[in-house]
């Protein structure tokens, strides 16, 4: 009996390139959930796709002398392919450059035109390109993008507008009643309190200075602004008609249950789509999550520098599951993950090598060895003891369903498959308390042999029927050696609440016959030899890309150094106009209601100045006071995120973003001179 409809969307990915393994993240962890959604008993619905419009692809398809169509043809292929590669179940792969797409997004802004919510105007700003984003010099950081910390540049142009703020107090009132709508709780806060509560903007919807984009019908000079052209994929894809002739689907399966998106993008999902559902009319999905990042714990991922990391990398070197294994258990819930060639290693050899694939191998084999690969439960003749151990074996498969589930309802991917691995982790421990090759030495107690190797079995199976959503393959070569069918989720279902661990005692069928011959489920890697493949994959692909000898010979050059693009060469009066002194800080705290700036109260010879920093992501304000730094002491004042900014601390900034205050080399006095 099915527990209802269960509709999972990921964002759908931008097509300005090809994905690296942090972007392929997401569509394994959407997968895996939908997938234990089925096993659960759910009617699931999952779907994905991309992004294809904007400014950014009509430039990149400029460089490569091709059409932006063209470029995204190629692009979505590629994201498709590497989805399938990882092997998702998706249900459907929407594309925003399908026709059926494009209809219903002009549609839905001229309804949205006609009803009053768009109008027309002006928007003049700062504007960010890789954001596709205009900003007030108000919302800078340090003169920069809020969101991406790059450059931004001078832009006015015509455009279409929608008045956000007549539905901020309903979405308002939305998420404080609906304390499950936005996960993590910090992204919740994160909203109101840097968004909603201090008052939404309108927003622009149109553009008129590129044309890769769904044409205003009614005004073709316009495109529409990428953000609702993207975000309503979620209910075209599953057939929603503007004039109000929406398909079966769209009514069984909206609203969806998860919108599953980088925290990067949750302001577009969390206030944006909400109030465009609002104003068409719609229900508001069930639950928003923006999960956190996998970053490359050794460096940026860069093409300049070559080390970018794809998933295909990882599926050659330790296969399709090891791969999907890696990206959800190193992933928690709420912080960013790190990915190392090390750490995949580590897993691969004491997890999936040890803790799984020797279990399963030695049972199948002691099996084999004892009994010709005869199962057989003979419960009789037990000592007290050993029914104690059986008992707790008993207890860990009856239990491991119900903690896996709770898990999946908080959406904590990474606990659950810790919670199937402490099952197999007990496997092991029980062969360890059992010792197998000591019963098989007394004839008197082969009835217990065969009973251990039994119960090993079933929590084998149990663990390897839930691993099926994680490790779909793995799940399937296990259960194809130990000859048995996935138990079904309903059943441990029942075992979990009703504690009924006699019964998820005797779930791996009786007098079966395992496989003769075990295969490795997973082989050991050596770091050493591994490290060096990847050195010559990564040198392998820079050959490829037709690297010139100067570029060969600046991979000399110390792996800490970077490049930046020179500014204008300035007179020495105009640099001595700008004083620099050594300042200390003396207290420090957050801005409220910014995410990136903190306030510092600067001494500076017999003076405190207050200066503002967009630093807040590199710095607590408590690692702050005491701090000696360099100020640029003679910049005019100016207003920041409605508090007066008195001068500038100065930073070095790496290739990854990451700033460093400038501090003096020995210890300075407060007020000196820097010259």
């Amino acid at each position: 009996m099915s527990k209802g409809k269960y509709y999972i969307t990921t964002a759908i990915a931008y097509t300005s390139g090809t994905p690296h393994v942090g972007n392929s993240y997401e569509i394994v962890l959407a997968d895996s959930i939908a997938r234990f959604k089925r096993k659960d008993g759910y009617d699931v619905y999952f779907q994905t796709g991309t992004d294809e419009h904007g400014q950014k692809i009509e430039l990149k398809a400029q460089e490569q002398g091709v059409t932006p169509k063209q470029f995204v043809d190629g692009v979505a292929g590629e994201i498709r392919r590497i989805c399938d590669a990882l092997n998702t179940s998706y249900d459907k792969f929407i594309r925003t450059t399908d026709d059926y797409h494009e209809r219903q997004v002009q549609k839905i802004f001229k309804r949205l035109y006609d009803q009053g919510d768009i109008y027309k105007g002006y928007y003049e700003g700062m504007y960010c390109t890789p954001c596709e984003s205009f900003w007030t010099e108000s919302q800078l950081v340090d003169g920069k993008c809020p969101d991406c910390g790059r450059e931004v540049k001078p832009a006015k142009e015509e455009a279409y507008f929608f008045r956000m703020s007549k539905y901020a107090d309903r979405l308002i009132e939305h998420i404080n009643t609906h304390p499950e709508f936005i996960q993590p709780v910090s992204r919740k806060n994160e909203m109101m309190n840097n968004f909603l509560l201090p008052g939404l903007q309108d927003l622009c919807v149109s553009r008129t200075s590129y044309t890769w984009g769904i044409p205003v019908t009614f005004d073709e000079k316009h495109v529409i602004y990428v953000w609702m052209d993207a975000l309503t994929n979620y209910i075209t894809g599953i057939g929603y008609d503007a004039d109000g002739a929406s398909g079966e689907q769209y009514h069984k399966f909206w609203p969806a249950d998860l919108h599953l998106i980088g925290k990067d993008i949750i302001r577009f999902h969390t206030i944006y789509w909400p109030i465009f559902l609002m104003a068409l009319g719609e229900p508001l999905p069930k639950q928003v999550f923006g999960h956190p990042w996998l970053l490359q714990g050794d460096g940026k991922m860069s093409k300049s520098k070559g080390n970018v990391i794809y998933a295909d990398d990882l599926i050659d070197f330790f296969g399709v599951d090891a791969v999907r294994y890696f990206l959800l258990h190193e992933m928690p819930f709420e912080n960013d993950g790190v990915i190392t060639w090390e750490l995949m290693v580590e897993r691969m050899n004491a997890d999936l090598a040890n803790t799984l694939g020797n279990l399963v191998n030695r049972t199948i084999s002691m099996s084999n060895k004892y009994f010709s690969g005869q199962v057989e439960n003979r419960r009789v003749g037990v000592d007290a003891g050993a029914e104690d151990v059986d008992a707790d074996l008993f207890r860990a498969a009856a239990d491991t369903y119900g903690r896996v589930s709770k898990k999946m309802d908080e959406l904590r991917v990474a606990d659950a498959i810790t919670e199937i691995f402490a099952l197999f982790k007990r496997c092991n421990k029980y062969i360890d308390e059992t010792m197998p090759w000591a019963l098989a030495k007394d004839e008197a107690k082969r009835d217990r042999l065969a009973t251990v190797l039994y119960n090993l079995l079933n929590g084998i199976l149990v663990g390897a029927s839930l691993l099926e959503p994680y490790m779909p393959e793995t799940a399937e070569k296990i259960l194809a050696q130990i000859n048995a069918a996935p138990v079904d989720f309903a059943v441990l279902e029942e075992c979990a609440k009703s504690g009924d661990a006699a019964r998820a005692a005797a779930l791996y069928p009786d007098a079966n016959k395992v496989t003769e011959t075990p295969e490795i489920l997973f082989a050991r890697q050596d770091l050493k030899e591994l490290i060096e493949k990847v050195d010559a994959m990564f040198e392998a692909r820079k050959a490829a890309a037709g690297a010139s000898a100067a570029d060969q010979a600046a991979e000399e050059v110390p792996a800490d150094v970077i490049d930046i693009e020179p500014k204008a060469e300035i007179s020495y009066d105009v640099f001595d106009q700008c004083q620099f002194r050594v300042g200390e800080i003396i207290d420090c705290r957050e801005v409220p209601k910014s995410k990136k700036l903190l306030c510092s109260q600067v001494r500076i010879g017999s003076e405190v100045r207050q200066i503002l920093s967009g630093i807040k992501q590199h710095y607590r304000p408590e690692e702050m006071v005491g701090k000696k730094v360099m100020v640029l002491v003679n910049l005019k004042p100016r207003e920041i995120a409605g508090m007066m900014s008195e001068g500038m601390l100065l930073c070095a900034e790496d290739a990854e973003g990451r700033l460093a205050l400038v501090t003096p080399e020995r210890e300075m006095p407060s007020g000196a001179e820097i010259c």
